[in-house]
């Protein structure tokens, strides 16, 4: 069976969203489309998963939300990164990067 886009581990959602969100503000389908765009279509994120995952961000003090108007003239929550997000993200990119290290070493041919 092909499958369009490849299933994110557990727990990468949130390191996207906040990726994402280094480039500025931005509403939940802007965050959705930057990660398509940025895999070149590998990576997709569901809207539920990606809406529980503001949530959980916004709950947690790493990001921050207000409402505002999109570029299709549409109301819209954009969300921005807080300082605790950025100090998050770059503990979560490097968990991430030993994990893959890891993970590839073992995978290497014999």
């Amino acid at each position: 069976m092909a499958v369009d886009s490849l299933a994110l581990v557990q727990g990468t959602v949130n390191v996207l969203i906040l990726k994402a969100l280094t480039q500025g503000p931005m509403h939940g389908y802007g965050i959705s489309k930057w990660i398509h765009d940025e895999s070149t279509g590998a990576l997709a994120v569901e809207d539920a998963a990606l809406y529980q995952a503001l949530h959980r961000l916004e709950r947690k003090g790493l990001i921050e939300s207000e409402w505002g108007v999109s570029d299709a003239n549409r109301k819209a929550k954009f969300y921005t990164l807080t300082r605790e997000g950025r100090k998050y993200l770059q503990a979560e990119v490097a968990a991430l990067r030993r994990y893959m290290d890891a993970l590839f070493k073992i995978l290497q041919p014999a």
